[in-house]
């Protein structure tokens, strides 16, 4: 079966081209706040990051058919030697928009990937209590759903034709809430200032809540890590992105390299919305 990508260039704070429950599921991982990267300088303050995420979750709640999942890949972060609780508001932003909070799925990354940094190394200059700050080597994989989900609704060839392999939802340690997976290395060539999440994420997330068909939404499409997977899963998808310049990326990384609408010889297609300048047109 043919399936058809979207990429809209603007803001997600508005969802406008998508008409009210019309995707899924929701796979992203938004910008870190005050990152090094990405979207340096965005917010100001922290409340202007909770505003985005809010925002967010309520135009997510409402292009999300529903009894459907929201897979918000997120964590808690360090600025200036303050640590923000974002897992713990974001979830009730998510909790206020609609959402029941069902889940949360602890993303571990391998061992050996963080070695001592200089914030974990002060115990060793310094080795006495109260100098001691850890390396964080873990994610948060929050899930959450809209309202509950009719099964009677799918079809029993679709049913099928989305089958979860049972193989690799138990050597891979799907059913934990624990999920070891290698992130994107840095120096990735496709990943270049993105922090990107590994395709592993999206791929389980897909498989595990969008059958054959459906259409992934990701509001902050980055380097189209999600639209990539659910092409390849034969699932259609939308991804919206501020920054204009990712458009050539994510093209690539999808697989569509001529203009605005290019169709395949498999018969996929790729569509190109860019929005006009302004409060939630793109940037640069």
């Amino acid at each position: 079966m043919p399936t058809h990508h979207k990429l809209v260039l603007g803001n997600c704070m508005s969802m406008e081209e998508l008409p009210n429950e019309s995707v899924h599921l929701m796979v992203t991982s938004p910008p870190y706040f005050n990152a090094p990267f990405d979207y340096e300088g965005m917010y100001q303050t922290y409340n202007d990051y909770l505003r985005v995420i809010g925002t967010f979750a309520h135009e997510t709640y409402r292009v999300l058919k529903p009894g459907r999942i929201a897979v918000l890949n997120i964590d808690d972060m360090l600025v200036k030697g303050e640590k923000f609780p974002i897992v713990a508001d974001a979830t009730k932003l998510f909790q206020g928009a609609g959402f029941r909070y069902r889940d949360r799925i602890i993303w571990k990354k391998p061992d050996g990937y963080l070695r001592i940094s200089r914030r974990s190394g002060v115990l060793l200059q310094n080795p006495y209590p109260m100098y001691f700050y850890p390396d964080n080597l873990l994610e948060s994989i929050i899930i959450f759903q809209k309202g509950k989900f009719n099964y009677k609704s799918i079809s029993k060839e679709v049913r099928e034709q989305s089958r979860v392999c049972k193989k690799e939802f138990q050597d891979n340690g799907w059913y934990m809430t624990l999920w070891q997976m290698t992130n994107v290395l840095p120096g990735s060539p496709m990943e270049k200032d993105i922090a990107a999440f590994p395709e592993e994420l999206p791929y389980r997330a897909i498989k595990l809540f969008a059958y054959k068909g459906e259409t992934v939404l990701d509001p902050f499409a980055g380097s189209g890590t999600t639209m990539k997977v659910a092409r390849r899963l034969g699932r259609n998808s939308v991804g919206i992105e501020i920054k204009s310049s990712l458009m050539p990326t994510i093209k690539k990384k999808t697989g569509f390299s001529d203009g605005q609408a290019a169709e395949l010889q498999d018969g996929d297609r790729f569509e190109l919305i860019t929005r006009e300048s302004g409060r939630y047109g793109p940037i640069g």
